[in-house]
């Protein structure tokens, strides 16, 4: 469930809203993409944690996380209930890499690191925001995405992450939407495959937590409304899989 902590009052050193996501649920993912859609008419890109929100309400996996805005003075809250070490990035609708403008930081082990991390984050040039999670463990890495071809319409893509997708361009494409058998095949058609089924000594990974991702991305491409999206990366498990960072841009009017 997606929730918020309130303190008007500045209790737990939170003076505004701070919304907090995690997990998973249930939820109908034709009716959370359109109440999504409904209630941010007026956007045309989202932040990162407000993708992966709607994400979450798909029933897709996404790290325990907390969102820090300008608004908040820039403090991050005292009673701070996620588990370090922690990620803390950047969220701007205005920046397309946060790799590019220094503005990630890993592996953070304590209060006082992280307030410096965020501090920090915030001097650069159009930041909104930072968003603090916890890391996630390793995993086999995959790009999930989909893009509004004026020629095709609304088209997803798979490829693998890290080198297959640097040097070697190792994605594939396929026609929204999909059914559950046309996103094997998509899996199926990008070299570094065998890493998905498991290779030298590597367990396969939770193919059916992938398909999943992709029958997610497929589903909002098909509402007709957004342009293009990018889970990238998503780390897949051998049981489960998790979206680490993702954007969002609607069709222009």
């Amino acid at each position: 469930m997606t929730y918020e902590i309130v303190s008007p009052s500045g209790r737990n050193g939170v003076s505004q809203k701070s919304q907090i996501f995690g997990g998973g649920n249930d939820s109908l993912p034709l009716k959370a993409i359109k109440d999504f859609l409904g209630k941010n008419k007026a956007k045309t890109a989202f932040l990162e944690h407000e993708v992966k929100m709607l994400l979450k309400e798909m029933g897709l996996s996404v790290p325990n996380g907390i969102f820090i805005g300008r608004d908040m003075a820039c403090h991050v809250p005292v009673m701070l209930d996620l588990t370090y070490p922690l990620a803390a990035k950047i969220s701007s609708s205005k920046i397309s890499s946060k790799s590019d403008v220094g503005g990630i930081r890993l592996s953070i082990k304590n209060r006082d690191d992280l307030q410096k991390a965020v501090d920090e984050l915030f001097e650069i040039k159009d930041a909104e925001g930072v968003l603090i999670e916890e890391m996630s463990p390793p995993g086999i890495e995959v790009i999930v995405g989909g893009i509004f071809d004026q020629q095709f319409g609304p088209t997803v893509m798979f490829g693998l992450g890290g080198i297959f997708v640097e040097l070697f361009n190792d994605i594939a494409f396929a026609l929204a939407p999909l059914k559950e058998k046309d996103t094997l095949w998509l899996i199926q058609q990008v070299k570094g495959y065998k890493l998905i089924e498991g290779y030298r000594g590597r367990p396969a990974v939770d193919k059916d937590a992938l398909i999943k991702t992709i029958l997610a991305v497929s589903e909002i491409m098909s509402s007709g409304d957004v342009e293009e999206i990018d889970l990238n990366p998503v780390a897949l498990y051998e049981k489960g899989a998790i979206v680490l960072d993702a954007k969002m841009k609607i069709k222009p009017e």
